[in-house]
């Protein structure tokens, strides 16, 4: 198979400078967010020891998921992103609802974490007034990102490796805890404290549910991967093998320290806004914990901003190549990134500086529309399953030919449908969620609107039209 990636003859295009162990470390990235640090107080508080089952669950279905977006990838080495293959297999408006939802999802979780940042800082900090922090992390982050694809990749290595470390010694220090007899007013550290506190299941059917409406955002970001697609270097070695540890790395990091967790602590300890790491870590007697962990969430956070400012710029490139963004964001620059469209995401993320200093109503709206960001990653899941569906039944010679076929095929599917359906009834459970969801369909017409304006434009059509055929090219070059 051919590995370039083609915008045009004429321009440049889009380098081949993610390595083996970026692409990996960003699939890692992806998949521990900063929900898991800080977050996890209120899904085991809700959950009790279930929260095990909860995330064993949630990253089993999304393993699917990212396999059917492995395969697509692969089918056509042309494709940029997850938002291509929607435009080429379901058409134009599966392109641009896809595209413009993943921007909308990414940066609004970017302005999320340039607030987050401004407040771990101000924890560490306590005289630093709350712009600076922001500032100077989008300043830091668009220089990085500016200079090559590459230097985004090894930022993203370290901000990876240092959650690893993190969670690594979460375990080592904890499993030495539970064997050493380690005994706190909360009683001995043991995994007895995994079911003598009412069972598994102590918070019933409707306490595992909630643990499910909390914990799905945690994996917000595991997609991204499927948007370095024209980036990675040797793409059909590298792709399949960062997709495929993905249920390792679940096991390992969700499920490996919510067990030690509660081992050490029992699960009624756990409160929601308070972080289990700092707990069990100030348990353990290291003084310095709370600073530590505040350390891991701060690169946490600014490792989800990169990967946001990253991703919202290579989508935006992605729509400006298809007619669906203005032409101004499809250029690059001579270090081929597309630099018109990162400092678009970095203009969008200053306005989290504004935030901060915005009244508590204002900040009750963001809240909800982070959550309607999060509920928006759901529809870019499942319009992957659908692209892949219509890949099955337009392109079945591509399927049969591809080495990395999705496991269960078009039946696990409609599993993983099915419990996208669970999902979004478990979010009618809450009235914040609920609400959210409400509001969600409001995205969605204003995309309809903006995509009724655009659709017959002359210019979206020849640019689509010049996209369907690159494609089509470069299928029949590998054919």
């Amino acid at each position: 198979m051919t590995t370039r990636v083609v915008t045009s003859h004429q321009e440049p295009h889009l380098e081949r400078q993610l390595s083996n162990r970026h692409i990996q470390l960003i699939a890692i990235g992806g998949a521990i967010g900063t929900g898991l640090f800080m977050g996890s107080g209120k899904t085991i508080s809700a959950a009790g020891p279930s929260v095990i089952f909860v995330y064993m669950i949630i990253g089993f279905m999304l393993f699917f998921v990212m396999r059917a977006m492995g395969e697509l990838l692969l089918s056509n080495l042309n494709y940029k992103s997850f938002s291509d293959f929607a435009a080429d297999l379901l058409g134009p408006w599966a392109g641009f609802f896809t595209g413009w939802t993943y921007w909308f999802c990414w940066v609004i979780t970017g302005i999320a974490d340039v607030i987050a940042i401004a407040g771990y800082s101000q924890e560490l900090w306590p005289a630093l007034p709350l712009w600076i922090p922001g500032l100077v992390t989008i300043a830091i982050l668009l220089l990085l990102n500016l200079a090559t694809v590459k230097a985004f990749g090894e930022t993203e290595f370290w901000f990876a490796l240092i959650k690893i470390i993190a969670i690594a010694a979460l375990i080592v220090v904890g499993l030495f805890m539970i064997f050493s007899g380690f005994s706190s007013d909360a009683g001995p550290a043991s995994f007895s404290n995994l079911w003598s506190h009412g069972g598994f299941f102590p918070n019933e059917f409707m306490g595992f549910v909630a643990g499910f409406q909390i914990a799905v955002f945690a994996f917000v970001g595991i997609e991204l991967v499927g948007t370095t697609a024209a980036e990675a270097k040797d793409p059909e070695k590298n792709l399949p093998k960062a997709i495929n540890s993905i249920p390792i790395r679940v096991l390992l990091f969700y499920v490996g320290a919510l067990i030690i967790l509660m081992s050490v602590i029992p699960w009624t300890q756990f409160q929601a806004g308070h972080s289990p790491f700092i707990a069990m870590f100030s348990l353990a007697g290291l003084g310095a914990a709370a600073t530590v962990v505040n350390l891991v969430v701060l690169t946490s956070a600014m490792s989800s901003a990169n990967s946001g400012i990253y991703s919202t710029s290579r989508m935006v490139y992605g729509l400006a190549q298809e007619g669906d963004a203005p032409g101004v964001f499809g250029g690059l620059s001579r270090r081929k990134v597309p630099q018109n469209a990162l400092f678009l995401s970095c203009v969008l993320l200053l306005s989290g500086v504004v935030l901060m200093y915005a009244g508590q109503d204002i900040g009750k709206a963001f809240d909800m529309v982070t959550t309607v960001s999060a509920v928006c990653f759901v529809f870019v899941w499942s319009i992957i399953l659908a692209s892949y569906i219509a890949f099955r039944r337009r392109r079945p010679q591509l399927h049969d030919a591809s080495k990395f076929k999705m496991p269960g095929g078009i039946a696990m599917v409609w599993v993983v449908f099915a419990f996208f359906g669970f999902v979004l009834w478990t979010l009618t459970t809450q009235p914040d969620t609920l609400t959210a969801l409400l509001f969600t369909p409001v995205w969605f017409i204003l995309l309809g609107i903006a995509w009724y304006i655009l659709r017959r434009r002359p210019t979206h059509l020849a640019r689509y039209a010049t996209f369907q055929a690159e494609l089509a090219r470069d299928m029949e070059q590998e054919a």
